[in-house]
């Protein structure tokens, strides 16, 4: 990260125990190395598939991370997905036709799931959050129905979280007509083991299941306001193009926009630059900037700009006229850090700092070096 956040020696709170489910598969293997030496939670509980249960997570994990794998994690026994386990707080790696079965068994026994998988972002009384743009979303946790203080929050899919980033304080400015958005997606996003090499390599795959749907309604509903009746979504047309190219991390996000007013290419770049985030600057893994601004003709690139901010910035790049609707530029996220299991540790980051998990609570204070 940019920078860090540690707690005080004086603090008396110990740090809060955590499970990580689905933890053998790529995104669950960055929630682990996320975990090592994190401020406020330890990782003490991972779960796998049937063939993984009773081993040794070193042993059940087929490590795919340059980083070595923590040596805490690794003596870890691997344990069923589903009730029983002990942490209260729990990150759910899941794929979504697992969680679609589990998430909410969990919640309604007590835990409070944060979920990278997508089976229920749609859900109307579950918060689709991105920690620096809907924070009053999770208002939505009032109507969740789960005895015991269980509760279920989701991150949503990671083209859109780099997307929403970049979007927000546009839309908070002017206001969004309509957005066309074309995406390059790294190899990554298709997990372990992902896309084979022979399609792969020496070519562009223009379809990912069901990708293009998740970017054409979850910004709507991330930028949409929480009302009386539940969330009212934003009401501009998306139209999205979804690409898988031969990149190991990073989305790129080529966007053409219409904002209310036609705002000039500087004054869409000003918005940029200054755009801070008050509810998350506190959190040891928010960024210092939620988005990075570029001048470079010929950037962002993956391969240089992805780490920024620890994985967690976005960066912005391009931004010019467009003839057809107004102002164009190009987005890049790091998808497997700030579009999942990044983006889910600071979901859950915000929900203990607002004190919204019973008996949890921060080791506090918290000091920025």
């Amino acid at each position: 990260m940019s920078s860090t956040v540690t707690p005080s020696r004086s603090s008396s709170v110990p740090k809060i125990p955590v499970g990580v489910l689905g933890a053998t598969g790529s995104v669950g293997q960055r929630f682990i190395t996320l975990l090592r030496d994190h401020p406020w939670f330890e990782l003490t509980c991972v779960t796998g598939s049937d063939r993984s249960i009773g081993r040794r997570y070193g042993e059940a994990a087929h490590w795919a991370l340059p980083d070595a794998m923590p040596s805490a994690a690794s003596n870890l026994v691997v344990e069923r997905t589903g009730r029983g386990l002990s942490p209260q707080l729990l990150f759910s790696a899941l794929s979504s036709e697992v969680a679609r079965e589990v998430e909410r068994d969990l919640a309604a026994a007590g835990h409070f799931v944060v979920s990278n998988a997508s089976a229920h972002r749609m859900d109307p009384d579950v918060p689709l959050m991105v920690p620096e743009v809907n924070e009053d979303h999770l208002g939505l946790l009032e109507r969740q129905s789960f005895p015991k203080g269980g509760a279920l929050v989701t991150n949503p899919n990671c083209s859109t979280i780099g997307l929403v980033l970049a979007l927000a304080p546009l839309h908070e400015a002017f206001g969004i007509e309509a957005l066309s958005v074309v995406t390059l997606q790294a190899l990554s996003g298709a997990g372990i083991p992902g896309v084979p090499s022979m399609v792969a390599l020496d070519n562009v795959v223009p379809y990912i299941g069901n990708e293009e749907e998740k970017l054409e309604t979850e910004p709507l509903r991330i930028l949409g306001t929480l009302g009386p009746h539940g969330i009212e979504a934003a009401s501009f047309t998306v139209s999205a193009q979804c690409n898988r190219v031969a990149v190991s991390d990073g989305h790129t996000e080529c966007l053409s926009l219409r904002l209310r007013g036609e705002p000039s290419v500087d004054a869409v770049t000003r918005v940029l630059e200054s755009y801070r985030s008050p509810t998350t600057a506190h959190l040891p893994t928010a960024p210092d900037l939620p988005i990075v601004v570029t001048d470079q003709p010929d950037r962002p690139q993956p391969r240089l700009d992805r780490d920024r901010g620890g994985g967690m910035s976005v960066t912005v790049g391009r931004i010019r006229p467009c003839p057809l609707f107004g102002i164009k530029m190009v987005v890049l996220s790091h998808n497997t850090l700030r579009g999942a299991a990044g983006g889910s540790l600071l979901v859950a980051e915000q929900v203990v700092a607002k004190g919204l998990i019973p008996g949890l609570r921060a080791p506090s204070p918290a000091v920025r070096e």
